[in-house]
C-alpha cells in the first residue's frame, strides 16, 4: 500500500510539474478565420484550427449539431489556412502563405519539394478534397472559381484548365461579383494610383470608373447591384512608423451603372478624422440595405462607424463613446451589422450589433474578450477567450455564449488572471499593462521581473488569449514565466491601439523620436519599486517592435535592465522603412533619416552592456535578417555578450509550433542563466 501510494504522489507530482511545462502552455487549438455562409438561405460557419501547428478546416450547417472537420492534415508544415469561400456543396481554400519579393512562398520546414500557394476545393460531406491551381482569393462563379494569381484574375470551370479572364495593366485586388453574377468589380493597383474597375461577363469588356492619380481602394455593391461604391484616397507620401494625425482628406465616391454617373457623396474634414483608419474587415464600406453606407472614422479621435445616406451625404454617428471598433462584419442579407469594441472595457472586446434601423445593442459582456463577430441565419458566431482560456468559437444565445469548439484538456486551472494595472511612464504618460505574479507569491521575497513588449506597434495586449496566433502565444509565455518565478509586465505602450488616436498618433514616437521608450523606462521603475521584485534582476523582451524596444532599453538603459530577449527586432528604422516603402531614399530625407537612425539602437550599441538572446528566421517579409546580421557585428565589436537562435527558411510570425516552443524554451533557458541566477 505504502508503494502505490508513493506511485500515486509520485504521478500526482509528475502531472502538477507537466501541467506546468511551456509545452503544456502551448497546447492548445487555435481558433481563427471564422467566416459565414454568403447565402441567407444556406447558413452555415466554417473556421480553421491550428492544434500545435497541424492547420485543418471546419464545417458547420444548419443540420450539423457539432462542427465537422473537413480536412485531415497532420503535419506541423507551417502552411497556412486562409481565403474560405463557401458554394452549396462546397467549401474553397487557400493553402499555404504568399510568396516574398523574391516569388518565394514560405517553406519552414526546408522541404526538398518546395512550396506553394494554392486552392484547394473540399466537399461539404468531406472526403473528397482536390487541388485546383496555384492562386488565392477564390471567388465561387457560374461552375467554377474566380481567383488571383501573381496580380491577374484567372477563371476556373469545374474540370477543366485555368484561363486567364483578362489582360490589363497593374496588380488586380478586391474582386467582388455584381449580385446578379454578370459583373466584376475589382481594383487596378499601379503603384501611386489605383483605379475602381468592371469588367462584363456578357461582352469581356473591361470599364474604369473615371480615373485620377488618387487611390481607389475597397469596391462595394449596393443590394441591388445598382451601384458600386468606394474609397478613394488622395495620393500623399505616406510617412512610416511616424505619427500621422492629418492627411488629405479622403473621401467616399459612388457609381451608377444605370446613369453612368460617377459621385463624390462624402468626404472627410479636414484635421482630425481626415486620415482614414483602418478596421478588420473583409468591406471596410458596407453598403446595408437600408440603403446605408457604414465605415470607419476617427473624427472623435476614435475609432467609431459612421452611417453615410448617399442620396444627401448625411452621417449618422453609430457608436458613441471612448472605444475602438476591431472586428467587423455584416450579415449576409445586408440587414444588419456585427462588430468587437473595448466599449465599457478598455482592456477588452465584447461583441455589438447594428440592426437596419441603425440601433446600437450589445451582444457580449463580462470578462471574456470576444472578437470576429459573424452572423449565420440570425444566429450570431465569434471567437472568444479569457484570463485562462485560449480562443475558441462560440455562439450568442439569450445573452449567453455557448461553446461551438474548443481546446480541450487544455491545464486552465495552472494559470492566472492578470491584474490590470496603469503606471507612469518616464514622461509623466498614463500607460495601461497587465501584472502576471508568481501565484502564492511572497511580498518579502525578490522575485525576477521582466517587461514584454508586443510588436506592431498597432497592438494591444488584453486581459487574456489574444486575438492574433502570434500574441495568444506571448500570452501563453508570460503565463508560463510567472508560472517559474517571475513577475511579468505586460505593458501596452504608446503607438499601440486601443486608447484612441492620441495614443496611437503619439507624439515623436518610432522613426520619429523614439517617445515610447519613456514606456519601457517607465515600467522598468515600475517593477523596481515593488515590494517583491529584485531590482537589479529585472529583464526585457519582445517580438518585431517589441524586439525593437527589447534593443532600445539593452543599449540606452543597461543599467535598469540586466537581460534580453531580442526576437527579429529592428536595429535601423531607415532599412526597415525601406524596405515598406522601396522608393524611401535617405538622401533625399536627410533631417527625417538622421532622426530615423537617432531613433534606432543603432545609435547607442556604444552603451549596450547586458546580455541578450537574438531569435531571427532568415526568411524574413517584415525585419529584413539583415538587421539581426548587422546587430551582431556590432555586439562582436563592442564585445557585448549575446547568444543567437536562426530559424532558417523561417518567416516573421513563425509558422512552425516547434519553433515557438522552440523560440520560447530558449527565451526561459537563457532568462534563467543570465537573469534569475546571475
Amino acid at each position: 500500500m505504502y508503494k502505490n501510494l508513493l506511485l500515486l504522489l509520485t504521478l500526482t507530482t509528475s502531472f502538477q510539474l507537466c501541467a506546468q511545462s511551456l509545452e503544456d502552455m502551448m497546447s492548445y487549438s487555435f481558433h481563427s478565420g471564422l467566416v459565414t455562409s454568403p447565402d441567407p438561405n444556406a447558413p452555415a460557419i466554417a473556421f480553421v484550427e491550428n492544434t500545435k501547428g497541424v492547420r485543418n478546416l471546419y464545417y458547420q450547417g444548419k443540420q450539423d449539431q457539432f462542427p465537422r472537420k473537413l480536412t485531415n492534415y497532420t503535419q506541423d508544415n507551417g502552411q497556412d489556412i486562409s481565403g474560405i469561400a463557401f458554394t452549396d456543396s462546397t467549401l474553397y481554400y487557400v493553402y499555404g502563405g504568399a510568396s516574398n519579393r523574391a516569388g518565394e512562398f514560405p517553406n519552414p520546414t526546408t522541404d526538398p519539394k518546395g512550396a506553394e500557394q494554392a486552392i484547394y476545393q473540399v466537399s461539404l460531406e468531406g472526403g473528397d478534397l482536390q487541388r485546383l491551381d496555384a492562386g488565392n482569393s477564390p471567388v465561387p462563379f457560374g461552375r467554377g472559381i474566380l481567383f488571383l494569381r501573381s496580380g491577374d484574375v484567372y477563371y476556373k470551370p469545374s474540370g477543366e484548365a485555368a484561363v486567364r479572364l483578362f489582360e490589363m495593366r497593374g496588380g488586380v485586388a478586391n474582386l467582388r461579383l455584381s449580385p446578379d453574377g454578370s459583373k466584376l468589380a475589382f481594383i487596378s493597383n499601379r503603384g501611386d494610383h489605383s483605379y475602381a474597375c468592371l469588367y462584363h461577363f456578357a461582352d469581356s469588356s473591361l470599364q474604369i470608373i473615371q480615373p485620377t492619380v488618387d487611390l481607389d481602394q475597397h469596391v462595394v455593391w449596393s443590394s441591388d447591384g445598382s451601384q458600386l461604391a468606394f474609397f478613394r484616397f488622395p495620393h500623399e507620401t505616406p510617412k512610416m512608423f511616424a505619427a500621422r494625425r492629418e492627411a488629405l482628406p479622403f473621401s467616399i465616391v459612388t457609381y451608377d451603372l444605370k446613369t453612368d454617373q460617377v459621385k463624390t457623396v462624402w468626404t472627410a474634414d479636414e484635421g482630425q478624422g481626415s486620415a482614414y483608419r483602418m478596421i478588420s474587415a473583409t468591406d471596410p464600406l458596407m453598403w446595408m440595405t437600408n440603403d446605408h453606407l457604414v465605415f470607419p472614422w476617427e473624427k472623435m479621435g476614435w475609432t467609431h462607424l459612421y452611417a453615410l445616406n448617399p442620396s444627401n451625404g448625411k452621417t449618422t454617428l453609430l457608436t458613441p463613446g471612448e472605444l475602438e471598433v476591431q472586428f467587423v462584419s455584416i450579415a449576409p442579407d445586408k440587414t444588419s451589422i456585427v462588430f468587437s469594441s473595448n466599449q465599457g472595457d478598455i482592456n477588452r472586446q465584447h461583441i455589438w450589433k447594428i440592426d437596419q434601423n441603425l440601433k446600437l445593442s450589445s451582444v457580449t459582456s463580462g470578462k471574456g474578450i470576444e472578437w470576429s463577430p459573424v452572423i449565420s441565419d440570425g444566429n450570431i458566431y465569434c471567437h472568444g477567450s479569457d484570463g485562462v482560456t485560449p480562443a475558441s468559437v462560440y455562439q450568442s444565445a439569450g445573452g449567453k455564449l455557448e461553446l461551438v469548439k474548443g481546446t480541450q484538456d487544455y491545464p486552465s486551472e495552472k494559470l492566472l488572471v492578470p491584474e490590470e494595472i496603469i503606471y507612469e511612464s518616464a514622461d509623466g504618460m498614463k500607460i495601461h499593462a497587465q501584472l502576471f505574479k508568481p501565484k502564492n507569491i511572497k511580498k518579502s521575497a525578490a522575485h525576477p521581473a521582466i517587461v514584454y513588449m508586443h510588436g506592431g506597434s498597432r497592438r494591444q495586449m488584453l486581459a487574456g488569449f489574444h486575438h492574433r496566433g502570434y500574441y495568444h502565444h506571448a500570452y501563453a509565455m508570460n503565463q508560463y514565466l510567472a508560472s517559474q518565478g517571475y513577475v511579468v509586465l505586460s505593458i501596452n505602450y504608446r503607438s499601440g491601439i486601443g486608447y484612441g488616436m492620441e495614443f496611437r498618433e503619439a507624439e515623436n514616437y518610432g522613426a520619429g523620436g523614439a517617445s515610447e521608450f519613456n514606456d519601457v523606462l517607465g515600467a522598468g521603475l515600475y517593477l523596481k519599486n515593488l515590494s517583491f521584485v529584485d531590482p537589479i534582476r529585472v529583464g526585457l523582451y519582445g517580438g518585431s517592435y517589441g524586439g525593437y524596444l527589447t534593443a532600445m532599453g539593452l543599449s540606452r538603459a543597461s543599467d535598469m535592465f540586466a537581460a534580453g530577449v531580442d526576437i527579429h527586432g529592428v536595429m535601423d528604422w531607415n532599412v526597415i522603412i525601406n524596405g515598406f516603402m522601396p522608393s524611401y531614399n535617405p538622401l533625399e530625407h536627410p533631417d527625417f533619416a538622421e532622426l530615423a537612425y537617432e531613433s534606432s539602437p543603432i545609435a547607442s550599441m556604444d552603451t549596450w552592456k547586458s546580455p541578450v538572446l537574438l531569435i531571427h528566421g532568415d526568411d524574413d517579409r517584415n525585419v529584413p535578417f539583415s538587421e539581426t546580421v548587422d546587430k551582431v557585428e556590432q555586439l562582436r565589436k563592442n564585445g557585448v555578450y549575446f547568444e543567437q537562435l536562426v530559424f532558417p527558411d523561417e518567416v516573421h510570425g513563425f509558422l512552425l509550433h516547434s519553433n515557438w516552443l522552440k523560440a520560447y524554451n530558449t527565451t526561459y533557458d537563457f532568462f534563467e542563466r543570465k537573469l534569475k541566477n546571475r
